[in-house]
């Protein structure tokens, strides 16, 4: 637990809770972040390399992101030590959620990350007997299921055509890489594809595919179908590459869409592109994103980029226990509406207030949740305003 105390500040987290289980050999982590805002709710992973200060950064950046599109709950984030291709998954992950039984749903909603899908939803609720346990699950059973939809990558694509728009130019045109071609990835491909732009580069595990000409995007999704990561190698077309040459490709925008830590100082010097949209949570460090700042690129910060997922969860939290499916439509056009509010709102921030993006959103973020923690007495002494 030393490394999570040592993340430990005056927003969070509020509690962390690990469990096992000895039979199924499960280990798991859910981090309750900061509720002042309303109760806890992010996505819940599966992964071998999971670390407790994983989930916990990670928790951090769902209280930011529900504060910065303005919704009312708390930042909190679950994961279960796991590799997601194991046969043992279902029993690992219904033992998980039966050790949070007292958290879930009282204090804490699942919803869907890495290595997780929208039948694991489903089996949380299963597992709890409660519609409220889980977000994200099946359309058959009522359901929101935005990865299906491809919500986050298609607010990741409105962001971007945002981000341009604010620079005095536009996507139609523009050469966008994608690193990912996961659930954000290939939904932020096929937006940005209908946006007009041309999609020179797309990764999976196994490696990266690169066309200066524009790859075709209704070919890859249709192969992605049908082979998964495999898509790449069949694609029959361009040129493979490493896995991560792909950020460094020359491109106008670049989107990394797959995993955190994955642009580093050295990387930073490298890119590329002129604008950088996050689809991935924490894909940049404090240090690459100045010097990224440095260098004139603009970045959209994680949690503004990719928080069309939030939204359409916070429809899906208030469709929990209702007899009828949130709408699609209207779900969309509010993706689109907020994120690209929010990207002209921090980008203007970070311009006003000479800082990079990050420190301009964190800093909207954290105003929010200061003000909702000042009104419920949970500041320090010392922070509280006088009366």
């Amino acid at each position: 637990m030393s490394d999570v105390l040592t993340l430990m500040d005056e927003w969070g987290p509020e509690r962390v809770v690990c469990v096992s289980d000895s039979r199924t050999g499960m280990r798991g982590v859910l981090v309750i972040d900061n509720t002042a805002r309303g109760m806890g709710k992010g996505g819940m992973r599966m992964s071998p390399s999971l670390t407790v200060a994983e989930v916990a950064r990670l928790a951090r950046v769902m209280t930011y992101k529900w504060a910065g599109v303005d919704l009312f709950f708390g930042g909190a984030k679950a994961g279960i030590m796991a590799d997601p291709a194991a046969p043992d998954r279902e029993a690992v992950l219904r033992s998980f959620v039966r050790a949070l039984s007292r958290e879930i749903p009282s204090q804490y909603v699942a919803g869907l990350d890495m290595g997780l899908t929208e039948r694991d939803a489903a089996i949380v609720q299963d597992e709890l007997a409660d519609r409220g346990a889980a977000v994200g699950t099946p359309h058959a059973l009522g359901g929101m299921p935005y990865d299906e939809l491809g919500v986050t990558g298609f607010g990741v694509a409105e962001a971007a055509d945002a981000a341009a728009r604010h620079a005095g130019t536009s996507l139609r045109g523009a050469r966008v890489a994608v690193q990912g071609f996961g659930a954000v990835g290939h939904a932020a491909a096929r937006r940005l594809a209908e946006l007009g732009a041309a999609v020179v580069a797309v990764s999976t595990a196994r490696g990266a595919l690169h066309d200066p000409d524009g790859l075709d995007v209704a070919r890859l999704l249709a192969l992605r179908a049908e082979v998964g990561d495999a898509a790449v190698e069949e694609y029959g077309g361009g040129r493979l590459l490493d896995v991560g040459a792909e950020l460094l490709v020359p491109a106008d925008v670049l989107v990394p869409a797959a995993t955190q830590d994955v642009v580093d100082e050295r990387v930073a010097a490298e890119i590329r592109a002129g604008i950088v949209v996050e689809g991935a949570n924490l894909p940049t460090g404090p240090a690459a994103q100045d010097v990224l700042a440095a260098r004139g690129i603009t970045v959209v910060p994680d949690f503004v980029a990719n928080a069309g997922g939030v939204v359409a969860a916070g429809f899906a939290m208030d469709a929990r226990y209702s007899p009828f499916r949130p709408d699609p439509d209207a779900v969309f056009a509010a993706v689109s509406a907020k994120l690209r509010e929010n990207t002209g709102t921090v980008l203007d921030a970070a311009r006003a207030g000479g800082t990079t993006t990050h420190r301009a959103a964190v800093a909207l973020a954290q105003r929010r949740v200061r003000a909702a923690m000042e009104l419920k007495g949970r500041l320090p002494r010392a922070a509280r305003s006088p009366r």
